[in-house]
């Protein structure tokens, strides 16, 4: 008799390390083939169980999983696709259990966000409910570093070095030509309602006076009268001023800086990018000569420069989340619970899904400086580790060596299904 077999999937925005769970759940499984059959992987997340559209990651080769390791993006394909409540769309639900039935598949991991967390709840509940024995388990994932419980979120801490990295790079050149050149850099970073990786870019600053000299967080409203005097305070003093901002600043009165009007596949609103709006404000008001520059998917996907920290954290919670379902563990979330800050140390706890999903956490106020402009010490021993540590891939002729899985799906067995 087979073993029962697994489905994964990967939700949301990618990230730089998302394959790393990937692999650390993978490899895992194929360790315990006794007790866990196929793993099948969700092609673009949650439609590929709902088109039943199952990628057969037993027919990749153990050195090709191995490499998602080190391979940035989503391998199997991800979405931003949000299931309703199962009152308004069981028969999406119902379309899940029978995909399952049909395949065999007893397990189910979703790798992602609170959104993602959410579905993965649900489908703990319609398995109770349809009677049909699924044993969920979430995987957290998201560069914002927003779920609750968790220490950090696997994405963040590469996303934070990259962003540090680039601002201290990008700060030497406008020191450079400051004089007779560009003043003010703007550098945006993602982060619609937490401000983690913004707050990352101070990290950069070695002693007093270094960029960035302003970080635009959306914990704390902007206020532009007062934005624009430290622009030409830091200017004045310093010869040049490098800001990072948030893509989720806002006003006091909740209004986005740079809200473009309508919607993402996810109901949040679409942002139309807060750094040229930042910096035409500071050209007119003081006339500088400015540059600015969006980190966008660059920040995500940048697995050359990944904090080792944050690779092993990935793998590790992909590796726990295997061992979870098998010891009888459902409707939970693998988490980091953080040891200590110095040395680092950190290991593996658990959230139940009904607590983790939907729930965004802000950065705290003892994390952000009094003049709202920076972060606190507090933050920085909080931020610091999380960027430690090198992991870079493989090269061959100059470039970094990914992988692209061959993503062979299963036949089907079931009818079209119209979503």
């Amino acid at each position: 008799m087979t073993q029962a077999n697994a489905f994964y999937a990967q939700s949301g925005g990618v990230t730089a390390v998302i394959n790393a769970t990937a692999c650390g759940l993978i490899e895992t499984a194929r360790r315990e083939s006794a007790r866990m059959g196929t793993v099948f992987a969700g092609r673009n997340g949650i439609l590929g169980a709902l088109n039943e559209e199952l990628i057969d990651t037993s027919l990749e080769s153990d050195t090709a999983i191995a490499a998602l390791r080190h391979t940035p993006g989503g391998a199997f394909g991800s979405c931003r696709y949000k299931l309703r409540s199962i009152e308004e769309s069981e028969r999406q639900y119902r379309r899940l259990i029978d995909v399952f039935a049909a395949h065999d598949i007893r397990y189910f991991f979703y790798n992602g966000g609170g959104d993602s967390q959410d579905t993965a709840h649900k489908v703990s509940l319609i398995g109770e409910r349809l009677g049909y024995p699924i044993t969920a388990i979430g995987i957290p994932k998201t560069v914002d570093n927003d779920l609750p419980f968790t220490d950090s979120c696997p994405g963040f801490g590469s996303v934070a070095k990259y962003v540090a990295i680039s601002t201290r790079e990008a700060a030497l050149d406008v020191a450079s030509m400051s004089e007779t050149s560009t003043k003010v850099f703007v550098l945006e970073v993602m982060g619609r309602h937490a401000g983690w990786i913004a707050a990352a870019s101070g990290l950069a600053q070695e002693k007093r006076g270094d960029a960035p000299h302003i970080i635009l967080l959306p914990e704390v409203p902007f206020d532009e009268e007062r934005f624009l005097r430290r622009v030409r305070e830091v200017v004045e003093r310093r010869g040049y001023c490098v800001i990072v901002a948030s893509e989720g600043a806002r006003y006091a009165s909740g209004e986005f800086v740079a809200d473009a009007g309508g919607k993402d596949a996810f109901g949040h609103t679409q942002l139309g990018g807060v750094a040229p709006v930042i910096a035409d404000r500071v050209r007119a008001r003081w006339g500088y000569k400015y540059h600015w520059a969006v980190a966008d998917y660059l920040q995500r996907s940048a697995r050359h420069i990944a904090s080792a920290v944050d690779v092993e954290q990935a793998y590790a919670l992909g590796q726990a989340a295997v061992e979870f379902a098998l010891a009888g563990r459902n409707a939970v979330m693998p988490t980091i619970k953080r040891l200590s800050d110095a040395p680092y140390r950190w290991t593996i706890g658990e959230a139940p899904l009904a607590r983790v999903a939907n729930v965004e956490r802000k950065m705290p106020k003892s994390h952000i400086s009094a003049d709202g402009f920076g972060i606190t010490a507090k933050a920085r021993r909080y931020l610091a580790p999380l960027i430690e540590g090198e992991a870079p891939p493989p090269y061959r002729n100059g470039l970094p060596d990914y992988v692209r899985l061959d993503n062979r799906l299963t036949a089907k067995k079931l009818a079209a299904f119209e979503i």
